[in-house]
């Protein structure tokens, strides 16, 4: 069947004469540099800023001040500055003068230990080992001073920082304050730190209590058989005691040298050399499981 033609068909128009369209183009108003964002996908991202680098100098290499009078007021505002680098270079400074001009620093001493518990909870990694390197040097110029002449709180939170830094995964960080915690057994008294350290064997963190115990361990190791009567034998098996079932090795591993260094001085102080008299001494002033912790613990040695 032939088709009919389409009256109302649009006519054929050449290729040649057809008219092109147009693409549509969408206008942005242009912004202002203030207003680019580092996130605009045309732009290159700004710079981020970079931390200045702190070098961490060894106490050997640090160096006495030669006008240390007038440093000492300079040293105060920088630890009050509101800048880490700058902290960080107070710290130093605090180090000089710790060694080689302890005087001098005494009366702001509290203060300065204040702001090294600041610094180690600061996330900036130089910052904390910065202060954690200012405590080990405060420790080996002061000792035992510490005790006296600053405010026991501070003290107490710088030794639990310390504890806190040491049981952390940042390796550099960790292996810092075991050094430092090193030194504050090495220059402390054992009698007055011990004190200090016996309420972190039953800290939550089983980690606290493993760095805790060790600093124990190291402390009544030194003592001799009349410090650790003084202190309390029997104490020291107790506290001993909680430890030896502990979850980490290092715990446990510390809580039987703690036993082992009060069994010498026994043996010693009671011109006595026998188990059976080493059972009945824990038997007498121990319960029952202790005893045999404690029993267990010199007969397997």
């Amino acid at each position: 069947m032939a088709l009919r033609p389409i009256d109302n068909a649009l006519p054929i128009v050449p290729d040649g004469l057809r008219p092109k369209k147009q693409a549509k183009v969408s206008i942005q108003p242009q912004k202002k540099a203030s207003e680019i964002s580092v996130n605009d996908e045309n732009k290159a991202p700004l710079p981020q800023p970079i931390d200045a680098s702190v070098d961490y100098v060894a106490s050997e290499d640090l160096k006495p001040f030669q006008d240390p009078e007038s440093n000492i007021q300079s040293l105060v505002e920088g630890l009050d500055s509101k800048d880490w680098v700058k902290v960080c270079q107070s710290l130093n400074d605090a180090r000089r003068f710790s060694l080689y001009h302890p005087g001098l620093l005494l009366p702001v001493l509290e203060k300065v230990m204040l702001v090294v518990v600041k610094s180690m909870k600061n996330p900036r990694s130089a910052l904390c080992k910065t202060s954690i390197m200012a405590a080990s040097d405060i420790f080996n110029a002061y000792g035992e001073k510490l005790l006296d002449s600053t405010d026991s709180s501070a003290f107490d939170q710088l030794l639990l920082q310390l504890l806190l830094k040491a049981s952390q995964d940042k390796k550099f960080v960790c292996e810092e304050a075991d050094k430092s915690l090193t030194a504050m057994v090495n220059s402390i008294t054992a009698l007055p730190l011990l004190q200090k350290l016996r309420g972190f064997v039953n800290h939550g963190n089983l980690r606290v209590r493993a760095k805790a115990a060790v600093s124990i361990s190291n402390s009544v190791y030194k003592m001799g058989s009349e410090e650790i009567k003084e202190f309390g034998s029997v104490t020291l098996l107790q506290m001993a005691s909680d430890l030896l079932n502990d979850r980490l090795p290092e715990a446990r591993e510390a809580a039987r040298s703690i036993v082992l260094s009060v069994y010498e001085a026994f043996t010693e102080n009671e011109k006595l050399d026998t188990v059976e008299d080493w059972q009945s001494f824990c038997q007498s002033n121990l319960s029952m499981i202790q005893a045999q912790l404690m029993i267990k613990v010199v007969s397997s040695q």
